[in-house]
């Protein structure tokens, strides 16, 4: 017989969590606050626009907050956030792509840093969005979703609501894709701006 444990008797659940879940309005603000870089760059991976990236990020805190009671402390808190964020954008996009029948090309610039990134991180993480721009969307998604999130095939297979040959066809096909593009330089980049 299957016997549920009561959230509250779960060991794994982090304090702040746990705070968060039972309300506490403080515990929400640094939660959220903590989480917000991590989604963002998540969302930047998976979008084109730093103005969707925005809406998104916005969406998919409240998303969190929504389904806050749900995590069970099961797993690592940032692994249930990253599901959640992941759907939500995927999701978003299937709705704006459905909308405007075409795979729209957004401009991507900056993206917004952490305080706690390095100038040379942030150049990192520009360069990766740039050649993650260079895919096609379903590309996209799936190399986000195995590589980022560490999903397994059959994962991403399912999230994404595809066959697992099509995810390793898109990933095979996205990874011969980067390696054939050169990332611009985003030193070279900031140059020619002056």
């Amino acid at each position: 017989m299957l016997r549920l444990v009561p959230l509250a008797a779960a060991p794994s659940v982090h304090p702040r969590v746990r705070a968060a879940i039972d309300g506490d309005e403080a515990a929400k603000r640094e939660l959220l606050t903590e989480i917000l870089p991590r989604v963002r760059n998540l969302v930047r991976y998976l979008v084109r626009s730093d103005d969707e990236t925005d809406d998104v990020t916005q969406d998919a805190l409240v998303a969190v907050l929504v389904d806050l009671e749900g995590y069970r402390g099961e797993g690592r808190f940032e692994a249930w956030v990253d599901r959640i964020v992941a759907r939500l954008a995927i999701s978003r996009i299937r709705k704006i792509r459905h909308q405007s029948k075409r795979d729209t090309q957004f401009n991507s610039e900056l993206m917004l840093a952490s305080p706690r990134v390095t100038s040379d991180e942030f150049l990192y993480r520009r360069q990766i969005v740039r050649l993650l721009d260079g895919l096609p969307i379903e590309q996209r998604h799936v190399l986000v979703l195995h590589y980022a999130l560490d999903m397994t095939v059959p994962e991403t297979a399912a999230e994404l609501g595809v066959p697992i040959e099509t995810v390793r066809s898109r990933l095979r096909l996205a990874k011969s894709r980067l390696r054939t593009s050169e990332a611009p330089d985003p030193a070279e980049q900031d140059e020619g701006d002056e």
